[in-house]
């Protein structure tokens, strides 16, 4: 059975095509207009409509490069349902380097935003009514934060046997974070509106990880067999297991200094154990960084400068922490990657 067009935008897509197109969203003070590119893939027969974004916060571009190399995939040839691929939602943020919006909003608090509200408010009332609110299933691509970088792990908001546990169990990152909505997220949004959503993280703000990048294009195509919208088996081995994640802290800078860690990105940690020193820049003054509990480290700052408080080592607890320990070195074997000192 044939589908018939898909609209997005105000653009109409045929059965069997894909079409590059942008949607306006402001002038800047040059008045030269400002859009966010899309690109949509619309199958030939019925299927799921999957939006996978990236660069809702302008400065994580390795969602932007998973966003490219998914497009460039053959595998998205032939698809059932309809693909709508936005590598850049932030534009303002992107041509900064900044995660933020001008006004200095964060774009991922202002959903579902409103037509007379702020910039932010704007920009995520008009992504929602344009793109998102035509989407079936949602897979939103982020990065860690300025100087943090984030070990690759799925965040979403799971109930037993839902389409977006099957989502999170399908996309192959070694942690799955059981995460809270926050409020004026697309996430929190998305799941108000009964639309299964993923939170992928994974890398460094301004950079590109290719630790990263990899596995999120692999996901995605993984999360897209899943729901039925590729054919065939997948190609390449299959999945490594994912471990849920009962919880989560972030270990802090006990004074002011500047941090030595002692632990990378991925190690499995015990309560207790010293994560790094801050010292004063003559080491007068030292102090160790210690983990709060057992667990693995899945994120941590990568500025050696540190604020008494700041937060340093994100350590995630397991109720079987010798799996997760396998899940994480079970994922690293698979990238067939060179060895990166950071991971």
């Amino acid at each position: 059975m044939s589908q018939p067009p898909f609209e997005l935008a105000g653009t109409p897509i045929k059965p069997g095509s894909r079409l590059q197109f942008d949607v306006p969203v402001a002038r800047l003070y040059t008045h030269a207009p400002l859009h966010i590119p899309v690109e949509v893939v619309h199958g030939r027969h019925p299927g799921p409509v999957l939006l996978v974004c990236g660069g809702i916060h302008g400065d994580e571009i390795n969602s932007v490069e998973i966003v490219r190399r998914l497009m460039r995939s053959r595998q998205v040839q032939g698809l059932r349902g309809t693909l709508i691929a936005v590598p850049i939602v932030n534009v303002f943020g992107f041509m900064q380097q900044t995660r933020y919006l001008p006004d200095r909003r964060d774009l991922n608090r202002c959903f579902p935003g409103s037509e007379a509200g702020s910039l932010g408010a704007r920009m995520a009332a008009l992504f929602r009514q344009q793109i998102v609110d035509h989407a079936t299933h949602i897979i939103d691509l982020h990065t860690g934060a300025i100087h943090r970088t984030n070990l690759p792990q799925i965040r979403a908001q799971l109930s037993p046997g839902s389409e977006t546990e099957r989502m999170a169990d399908a996309f192959g990152a070694p942690v799955i974070l059981n995460a809270e909505l926050r409020d004026g997220s697309l996430r929190h949004y998305a799941q108000s509106r009964g639309i299964p959503v993923l939170t992928y993280e994974a890398g460094e703000a301004l950079r590109f990880d290719e630790w990263a990048i990899t596995p999120g294009v692999r996901g995605v195509l993984r999360v897209m067999r899943r729901l039925g919208m590729l054919a065939g088996e997948q190609r390449r081995r299959p999945p490594p297991a994912a471990e849920l994640a009962n919880g989560s802290s972030w270990a802090r800078a006990p004074i002011d200094g500047i941090l030595r860690p002692k632990v990378r990105l991925g190690a499995r940690v015990a309560k207790g154990d010293v994560l790094g020193k801050v010292a004063d820049p003559f080491g007068n003054a030292e102090a160790a960084v210690e983990a709060m509990a057992d667990g693995i480290v899945i994120g941590m700052s990568r500025l050696p400068l540190a604020n008494e408080g700041e937060a340093l080592f994100h350590i995630a607890r397991f109720d079987a922490i010798e799996e997760a320990e396998n899940a994480v070195e079970t994922f690293h074997s698979s990238l067939e990657l060179p060895h990166d000192p950071l991971y």
